[in-house]
């Protein structure tokens, strides 16, 4: 229920009353962005006068805020409101140690949290997936915030095309595309990567597991540990084969974003990879006047199924400082998971940041028409898409309009519904979860580190398969496996 006047302009605030604060106390949030002086952009101004906090933003390059979280740590000079700074499990480690507030012992004081996270049955999920082994929830989590189609496999037509290559339809058709275009340019790598280990991964879905985690198997109804599966072999082989024949980047898991924008714009340097979709039109604007040819397009998952991963509604965030602010912090937070706040972070403010056209549809405000609008640029100037601080994007934003490639992208996907089942729930006793967390780091580490070794050769082969599977079922591959399979039976009872 909202009480003041000015507030009923702010749209749907899901039940919470603004302002939240009459003291203009401040609440510091601590965030990875490659943009300074966040706090004075027009949107977090905003947040402020609505909310009635001084919304303070410290921003740190992503590469540096672990580092920078942990000296604010051990100083104990921890910001109100922290992200992108711990794993998850340091989270809830030091949650457990009374740094963060446990989340769940103030539902009933977040409305739209409760409505999102506890009334709904399908969303109540993460407080089994995100609590910790005391059973709280220490990460704020956000909603809505993904496309059906985000990431995938992306190729350049314009070569394509001037080669007579169709797009693939099939993993051999793939390995056929880029050994013509290795013939027709012997100094490129047709297929390049960013993303280190992560190709593992991004690649896997396709191939029907989840590299390198559990997986649950259709036909037999129970969970399997990917790592070990033949499936996962057979993947490490064709990327092994790659490899080898020059058809896979000699520097795919160490390659910077840098170097990878290099050898993706060059006319003959790579022709393949996966990322965001909406690369293929940022790509475009970056060399539209040097190669006006130039047209990267979304292509069809490599791999046996063909499916692409099913991305959830729901996931993680922020973490907040269990101090005397605490409260308004998690006010604050669950604002931002209103329509209200939705709207404010990823649209911002009616008749300044945007407006809405007459057939619905929304134009923001402040860039040329030619541009193509991306997150990044509505961060830059107006402090909207900010990581960690926005926790749902309003569908009539730049993330849900779609230019035509990434239209095609969709219907590619939708249209034939080439999505991969999502995991069935498990949930876990408060005793097992530490167990749990420990079999799945190591197992984690462990996997990227062989599927590395592997693809490159220095320790490939059945033997090497097999001394592999003894190791992981060594660090509790099958004690894993066989506590999932019994909690998800007890789950189904």
């Amino acid at each position: 229920m909202i009480h003041s006047d000015s507030a009923m302009n702010y749209g749907d605030t899901g039940g919470l009353e603004l302002p939240l604060d009459t003291n203009h106390t401040k609440i510091s949030i601590l965030v990875a962005s490659d943009f300074s002086n966040l706090s004075d952009k027009l949107v977090i101004k905003e947040l402020s006068e609505r909310t009635g906090l001084d919304v303070d933003i410290i921003e740190v390059p992503p590469a540096s805020i672990q580092e920078k979280a942990k000296v604010m740590l051990s100083s104990n000079d921890m910001p109100d409101i922290v992200n992108s700074s711990f794993s998850f499990d340091e989270i809830n480690q030091l949650g457990a140690q009374g740094t963060f507030v446990s989340i769940n012992k103030y539902i009933n004081e977040l409305p739209n949290l409760k409505k999102h996270f506890v009334d709904d049955d399908e969303n109540n999920i993460i407080f089994n997936t995100y609590t910790s082994g005391d059973n709280n929830l220490y990460v704020f989590p956000k909603f809505e915030f993904q496309r059906p189609v985000n990431h995938g496999f992306l190729y350049r037509k314009d070569i394509f095309d001037r080669n007579g290559i169709s797009a693939w339809k099939s993993t051999e058709e793939f390995y056929q595309a880029l050994k013509k275009l290795k013939t027709v340019y012997p100094s490129s790598f047709p297929y390049v990567s960013k993303t280190g280990t992560q190709i593992f991964s991004d690649w896997s879905t396709s191939w029907g597991i989840h590299f390198p985690g559990l997986f649950f198997d259709e036909e037999e109804q129970i969970f399997k540990y990917s790592a070990t599966d033949p499936k996962a072999k057979q993947m490490l082989d064709f990327m092994r084969k790659l490899y080898v024949e020059g058809l896979l980047d000699e520097e795919f898991l160490t390659c910077t974003q840098g170097n990878w924008e290099v050898k993706m714009t060059e006319p003959e340097k790579a022709f393949v990879t996966f990322d965001w979709i909406s690369q293929m039109d940022i790509f475009y604007e970056q060399v539209q006047e040097s190669n006006p040819e130039f047209d990267l397009r979304y292509a069809y998952p490599v791999g046996p199924t063909g499916n692409v991963a099913t991305l959830s509604k729901i996931g993680g965030g922020p973490a907040v400082t269990n101090n005397s602010k605490k409260l308004l912090s998690l006010k604050l937070l669950d604002y931002l998971l209103s329509p209200s706040g939705a709207e404010l972070m990823t649209l911002g403010v009616q008749n300044k940041t945007f407006q809405v056209e007459k057939d619905g549809s929304v134009k923001y405000l402040g860039f040329s028409q030619e541009k193509t609008i991306s997150i990044d640029d509505l961060e830059e100037r107006y402090g909207m898409f900010i990581d960690g601080l926005y926790r749902r994007v309003d569908k009539r934003s730049v993330y849900f309009n779609y230019s035509k490639k990434e239209q095609e992208a969709q219907d590619m996907i939708i249209k034939e519904n080439r999505f991969a089942k999502e995991l069935p729930p498990v949930r876990f006793e408060s005793a097992q979860k530490a167990q749990v967390s420990k079999w799945t780091n190591d197992l984690y580490a462990a996997s990227m580190e062989f599927a590395q070794n592997y693809v490159l050769g220095n320790d490939a082969g059945e033997t090497s398969w097999d001394r592999w599977a003894e190791k992981a079922n060594y660090l509790g591959a099958e004690e894993l496996v066989a506590l999932y399979n019994h909690q998800y039976q007890k789950y189904l009872k």
